[in-house]
């Protein structure tokens, strides 16, 4: 309707789309559609030159046209992912059927302008676009903390709108890169362009091009240097970072004193065992180093190893001096080799307590997973969610849900301050507010809104220890954290939808069959009774005048209650689907005529005014029913509105369907009951002296869909906002109908 400023009401919803087998697109160019329609083909030639100025426009069927093609491309290319992820065999090329691009995010200052430019690039081609750092052990064992850089690099391309923001802990990033690239099917790889400190090195972009020649690689140039600029401090920098000078000397000491306990441990065996055995010990101490305190100890530790291996084994002993020039190999050789175990033994050790650390959050968010799958109660979901953040952050936290008229209640239990209108603002825009966000800094709370598939469930609150600003991977684990809370909330949610919908089922199975029953038995003594009272009536001689009043009236109660019992029977067959409808085309004017002369008795009181255009299209329908119908609805008409005033009956021909309206001057419909009057038993006015008890509505919602069409009601307003009567509109489906109308065209269909 934005497109064509007309209501469609012939929707699905997009779940019924997505979760379709199969799509098939039927497509038809907008000239080519226009020249059927000219041609007859699509409408009667009377109606197609209004359809053509209306919603058959072709600016509309172009901007239409391209919203099909692009839903149904968006869903191949999900099976296109599905396809390549299950596959084994295309996984390792990058298929350029959709591009996308990737930035690769680095330590340094040019790191920001990457993001830019690819976020610039992006939008100019309307492309989605990752954003990626590769972080290697070297990075890990400096700190245990992400660099402070790369943290606000990932936080500005998540503000940029990058589709993804992600951290990868591996030893190779080229490999890592191209890995991921392949994975997403990314088509462009957008870096900073780094210089070469030695003419042999190579640099990523080298990398990444030798392995993987299809990628397309866009450098982006460095910032040039600005002297006498120095770096802000920042708040995230780790404790390593900014006390160097003293952090890492209890490993070099224990680096030497280790290397001195060798030297003494080998010293009396010095006659004993071949110079070999002694220079597998060294190794051996650069490895404990290395495993034990990092990088920079065993190299200290390898370099005091050759120092005392000449100094104390090596002849002539206690000096450096070499009597024998091979002995210079040996050291050279032993230098190498631990220098090279010390770095591989501290990458493994680096490599393994990443490890442990994601094996650890894994098992705690499927603990939690497990946990929550288990919960019944919103309470038990808060208590779950305070568990895994005491356990994983030492934070407090506070879960706030959203009742069903999206007001935010605070669960008990929480430990976390909760400043509501912080919390309103998360909850209302979905975005995360407060402590290291963008939105409220100020608060010492950051809080997470709870998106679930269906809508945002409401927000949870963390409060981190000591005011702490959690950085990017923190922040991952607190959104997935966030993000299983907000499924279980809703799983409990329709838990409860479905058991409150099982015993309205119920109530309502067993009602329907009550009320079966009672009208049946009802139904004789109610005919017997109106035939009683017909024949009092005729009686010869006449009654006297008071006793044929009360014959009148016992006759009145009988045929309204005889009413009463046959609504209630219709619609118990009409839900259990017990009519057949008898379809044949039919004029509306027709039907609208005899549904006038069936309710003349009820409609006497009041002025009927009916305006139907001679160009109303055929309806294939059930006349009897329709009849029904509208009898219903202008006997409404009639109860709730002063005697005198007039009733209007119009209908207006649309492109895919005919709207009948009828429209009184009575108070109207009660307002935000609109719906709930088309259910059974529901009336405008619980008490009223209004006979009636709320089926003849419904008894019109279920035929009218049972051809295919809907009804509503609405309220009209005059000019100064005040009820002016009641307004209710039939929708009913138009086909084509045959060219020979002489033929038997009735049609039965079940209900």
């Amino acid at each position: 309707s934005g497109i064509t400023g007309i209501r469609v009401w012939e929707t699905v919803p997009d779940q019924f789309f997505d979760a379709a087998d199969e799509v098939v697109v039927v497509d038809l160019p907008p000239d080519e559609l226009l020249e059927r329609l000219k041609a007859g083909k699509v409408y009667l030639p009377q109606q197609a030159e209004r359809a053509a100025a209306n919603f058959f426009r072709k600016g509309n069927l172009l901007a239409l046209r391209e919203l099909a093609l692009r839903r149904t491309a968006d869903r191949v290319d999900d099976e296109m992912r599905a396809y390549r992820r299950a596959s084994t065999t295309t996984a390792e090329a990058v298929w350029p059927n959709r591009e996308a691009l990737l930035a690769c995010i680095g330590t340094g200052d040019n790191a920001e302008k990457v993001v830019r430019s690819c976020a610039r690039l992006a939008a100019q081609l309307d492309l989605p676009w990752h954003a990626v750092h590769v972080e290697t052990p070297e990075q890990q064992g400096r700190s245990a903390t992400l660099h402070p850089q790369v943290e606000r690099t990932l936080k500005l391309a998540q503000q940029l709108g990058a589709v993804a923001c992600t951290v990868l802990p591996a030893a190779q990033p080229a490999q890592a890169l191209v890995r991921y690239a392949r994975e997403h099917n990314l088509v462009r790889v957008v870096m900073g362009r780094s210089a070469r400190r030695w003419p042999w090195q190579t640099t990523l972009a080298d990398q990444v091009g030798h392995l993987a020649s299809d990628l397309d690689l866009l450098q982006v140039g460095t910032l040039p240097a600005r002297a006498g600029l120095a770096r802000p401090p920042t708040s995230n920098a780790s404790p390593e970072t900014t006390n160097k000078g003293t952090a890492f000397w209890p490993g070099y000491l224990a680096a030497a004193l280790a290397c001195c306990i060798a030297a003494v441990v080998a010293t009396p065996l010095a006659d004993v065992l071949e110079l070999t055995n002694i220079v597998m010990l060294f190794l051996l101490v650069v490895v404990g180093v290395a495993l034990r305190f990092g990088r920079g100890p065993a190299v200290m530790a390898a370099i005091l190893g050759v120092a005392f291996f000449d100094l104390f084994f090596v002849p002539p002993r206690f000096t450096f001096a070499v009597s024998d020039a091979q002995y210079l190999v040996t050291f050279a050789v032993m230098l190498v080799v631990a220098l090279v175990v010390g770095q591989l033994t501290a990458g493994l050790k680096v490599q393994a307590e990443s490890a442990t650390e994601r094996e650890h959050r894994v098992r705690s968010l499927y603990d939690m997973a497990r946990d929550l799958s288990a919960a019944l109660l919103p309470e038990q979901v808060a208590e779950i969610g305070a568990r895994f953040m005491t356990g994983e952050f030492n934070a407090g936290s506070t879960l706030v849900v959203a009742d069903d008229d999206n007001r935010l209640q605070i669960l008990p239990g929480g430990s976390a301050p909760v400043d509501m209108a912080v919390a309103q603002w998360a909850f209302e825009r979905g975005e995360p507010a407060g402590r290291g966000t963008d939105t409220l800094h100020s608060s010492p709370t950051l809080v997470l809104p709870l998106k679930a598939p269906m809508r945002i469930r409401g927000v949870l609150v963390v409060a981190m220890p000591q005011g702490q600003v959690p950085g990017v991977e923190p922040r991952r684990l607190l959104q997935t954290c966030a993000s299983l809370l907000a499924i279980s909330l809703e799983r409990i949610h329709y838990i409860d939808v479905a058991q409150k919908s099982t015993v309205q089922i119920e109530s309502e199975r067993l009602r329907n069959s009550l009320l079966s029953a009672i009208s049946h038995d009802l139904r004789t003594p109610l005919a017997s009774l109106v035939g009683l009272a017909e024949s009092l009536a005729m009686v010869q001689p006449p009654l006297p005048a008071h006793q044929q009043e009360l014959t009148g009236a016992i006759q009145q109660s009988a045929q309204r209650m005889s009413a009463l019992v046959n609504n209630l029977l219709d619609m118990a067959r009409l839900e259990a689907g017990a009519v057949q409808l008898n379809k044949a085309w039919q004029p509306l004017e027709e039907v609208v005529g005899s549904a006038l002369a069936a309710s003349a008795h009820a409609i006497a009181a009041h002025r009927v005014e009916v305006t139907l255009p001679d160009d109303l299209p055929l309806l294939q329908i059930d006349a009897v029913l329709m009849e029904r119908v509208l009898v219903n609805l202008l006997e409404n008409a009639a109860k709730y509105t002063p005697a005198g005033t007039a009733i209007h009956i119009g209908a207006q021909a649309q492109s895919d369907a005919v709207a009948l309206t009828i429209t009184d001057e009575g108070p109207g419909l009660p307002k935000g009951r609109e719906e709930l009057l088309f259910e059974k038993f529901e009336r405008g006015a619980r008490e009223s002296a209004t006979p009636g008890v709320g089926l003849g509505l419904a008894i019109c919602r279920a035929i009218v869909q049972a051809h295919g069409g809907s009804i509503r009601g609405d309220t009209i307003l005059n000019a100064q906002g005040q009820p002016a009567g009641a307004r209710f509109t039939l929708l009913l489906p138009r086909g084509t109908p045959p060219t020979d109308l002489g033929t038997d065209t009735d049609t039965n269909s079940d209900v």
